[in-house]
């Protein structure tokens, strides 16, 4: 695999699963499994708390995650398609009302980051820099259409009746955000914690993996998580 030969053939980061417990709380139940116990029962105890003071209430975007990062000390950097918010989401009536209650938030936000030492760049990352990017670096929170996300293990794709979505799109459109942990090369396989399921790990393609996290609704939002031995994530610190 170009530029990836000399990683390892797999890989997998061990994690603490969560699973959500609202329709909207995907993106922040995958924050959960990265910090370690006693900032996840910190954040769990103070959740509305800081679902309040954070501005977002139960509306979250890629950029909110990045500040709940930031709050906590983990490392990471934004890699998104679209700086702000995607001006033809207006177009669709389903969400629109949404769009135009978080809009004003979201592009202040994204404006404010480089001050609050957010980093976020305009780009669109490849397969080979996910993987190169998890063998070193850590695991990426993903925003995917889980309407085309299927499981190889589940051996379906449970989210017509399990699936909490958490963004307002249109039907034929679920976001729903997944912690992206591991690869296997042989078998072109992503491994990924889906807090909308039970504590196991999910595994797709690489093709339908693509497909899932890059279509249209999702901006081909990416949150890098990099670890290293000091903040690396376990369950005992």
């Amino acid at each position: 695999m170009t530029k990836s030969s000399q990683l390892p053939v797999s890989w997998k980061w061990d994690l603490v699963h969560f699973r959500q417990r609202y329709d909207w709380d995907c993106g922040l139940s995958c924050i959960l499994m990265l910090l370690p116990r006693q900032k996840r029962n910190y954040f769990l105890e103070n959740f509305t708390e800081i679902c309040s003071e954070e501005g977002f209430g139960q509306s979250t975007w890629t950029i909110d995650l990045c500040y709940v990062l930031k709050r906590f000390g983990v490392h990471h950097k934004y890699l998104t398609s679209t700086i702000g918010v995607n001006d033809g989401y207006n177009q669709h009536s389903y969400y629109g009302k949404i769009i135009q209650q978080d809009s004003a938030r979201v592009d202040r936000r994204f404006k404010s980051a480089p001050s609050q030492g957010i980093i976020v760049e305009q780009q669109q990352i490849t397969r080979d820099a996910l993987i190169r990017h998890i063998a070193l670096e850590g695991p990426a929170i993903v925003l995917t259409n889980a309407s085309l996300l299927t499981c190889d293990i589940c051996k379906s794709n449970k989210f017509s009746t399990e699936l909490r979505s958490c963004l307002p799109w249109r039907a034929s459109f679920k976001g729903h955000y997944i912690l992206l942990c591991g690869y296997i090369v042989t078998l072109r396989k992503f491994f990924y914690r889906n807090p909308a399921m039970k504590d196991h790990i999910c595994m797709t393609s690489f093709v339908n993996f693509h497909n899932a996290r890059v279509c249209y609704g999702t901006d081909d939002d990416v949150i890098l998580i990099y670890n290293n031995q000091k903040d690396r994530p376990q369950d005992d610190t």
